[in-house]
């Protein structure tokens, strides 16, 4: 975990996959550090520190969903994703909005699980080669007695009867570790998962369905079945039932527990199309409405019950974005409202963005086609030229037709490089270079023709 980050280091991080929105990286900096600091004070005041959460506003792809999903990576932190829109469903007004902590809640699980399966690893490694060896060498060839139809294709060691299965078994090893066993086929044990038992349940009781699927499962256990199966499959079926019984459970979602409750974090996208448009109170404004008096006890601070127990959601930090065009924060309950004091615009991209988009992240759209195209050894080659021919124009389509953000990007890069991803597979060997010629070639049917644009990019 990188939860003692101070502020600077968060933004730092952060620049290097989010293109600008420094008012943004700011903010979340220094939400992430508040938790860290709320952590150094005594008990009793720190149960007194809300989180402030944070209502991020701004067009679609300028990086706001990324600004928290890479926030809760680099923090170690259970981090889900909703759309708001989700509890607006037709025939689900105000949705059980509590499933949100749920899904958080398993996440949380599953990362600390992850965490633990690292921990034992080597010790499940290390048991799950001694049992596989106990499969390769059965018990008769141990004792020294005949050898069995399994190791007939190994040379008997020259050793006294009594040092005979220890000798082949370190044969046996030295064999697995090299590879030579990969492909022979051995029985294994494994276990064969219960019958599912589908149970119906009534809309926001979602958990009890699940509650009594668990139940289910504890009251018929698993049943055992023996496979034939190579060594190398074996060895991981062996591996993960290792790792599973070395993985306390209760420990893990105690754990898991404590970190959503103090670390997790729940992003809440499209929170501007719940806010009912003023004047009236018919049509689906009044749903709109009841979801936002549905979310405020979550945000708020309550106590959810999960199958791993009962969740306090008063320390989860809550990020709202939103683009309202249509709408402004101002128009969601006021009680809501006060639930989000903190309140960040993003900026729409220009030219230079989408130019620093292409060449400076990791993750660059750049180095992901390289990438690919390298698999079929095709060296793709951009020069500044043409990339910043690429940037121009998405700036041009986003003011012409709707404005995406950097996602046109991807719809650029893709129109622009489509015949050579095709034909990458005949072409090994050469080295292509995309220069602002290549790129005003592959897109001239769609400068040309405004209309056509609307509909492909």
């Amino acid at each position: 975990m990188h939860a003692s980050l101070t502020p600077r280091e968060i933004v730092s991080e952060l620049d290097k996959y989010i293109i600008g929105q420094s008012d943004a990286k700011r903010m979340v900096a220094i939400a992430m550090r508040n938790r860290w600091r709320r952590q150094q004070i005594e008990p009793v005041l720190r149960e007194e520190i809300a989180p402030k959460n944070i209502i991020m506003i701004g067009p679609t792809g300028v990086g706001k969903t990324e600004i928290a999903r890479r926030l809760a990576k680099l923090a170690g932190s259970p981090f889900f994703k909703v759309e708001a829109t989700k509890f607006t469903e037709v025939g689900y007004v105000g949705r059980d909005v509590e499933s949100m902590v749920r899904d958080l809640m398993e996440i949380g699980v599953n990362l600390v699980r992850k965490e633990e399966l690292a921990r034992v690893a080597v010790k499940a490694e290390k048991a799950a080669e001694e049992r596989l060896l106990d499969i390769l060498l059965p018990e008769s060839a141990r004792t020294g007695m005949a050898p069995v139809p399994m190791m007939s294709a190994l040379e008997a060691p020259a050793a006294p009867p009594e040092d005979a299965g220890i000798s082949t078994r370190e044969k046996l090893r030295k064999l697995w570790r090299e590879g030579k066993l990969d492909d022979r086929m051995v029985p294994v044990e494994v276990s064969v998962p219960s019958p599912q038992v589908e149970i119906m349940s009534m809309p926001g009781m979602e958990d009890m369905g699940s509650q009594f699927k668990d139940m289910f499962s504890k009251v018929f256990p698993q049943r055992k079945k023996t496979r034939t199966m190579r060594v190398r499959d074996a060895y991981e079926v062996l591996l993960q039932e290792e790792s599973d019984r070395l993985v306390d459970m209760d420990k893990v979602s105690e754990t898991a527990k404590e970190r959503v409750e103090q670390t997790g974090i729940i992003f809440i996208d499209e929170i501007d199309k719940i806010c009912g448009k003023q004047g009236g109170g018919q049509g689906p404004d009044v749903s709109r409405e009841g979801v936002q008096r549905d979310l405020l006890p979550v945000v708020e601070g309550c106590v959810v019950n999960t199958k791993y127990g009962m969740v306090r959601t008063d320390h989860v930090l809550f990020i709202a974005a939103g683009a309202f065009h249509f709408s402004k924060p101002s128009d969601l309950v006021p009680e809501l409202q006060g639930r989000f004091p903190l309140r960040v615009e993003l900026r729409a991209l220009t030219a230079e963005d989408f130019y620093r988009i292409l060449t400076e992240p990791k993750n660059a759209l750049t180095v992901q086609y390289r990438a690919l195209l390298a698999t079929e050894g095709v060296a793709l080659e951009f020069t500044d030229e043409a990339l910043r021919e690429v940037a121009a124009f998405a700036q041009r389509i986003n003011e012409e037709t709707e404005n995406i953000g950097a996602r046109r990007l991807y719809t650029i890069m893709e129109k622009i490089l489509s015949d050579l991803s095709f034909a990458a597979s005949d072409q090994g060997g050469q080295t292509v270079v995309v220069d602002p010629d290549y790129v005003r070639a592959n897109l001239a049917d769609v400068a040309e023709d405004r209309d056509l644009s609307r509909y492909i990019l």
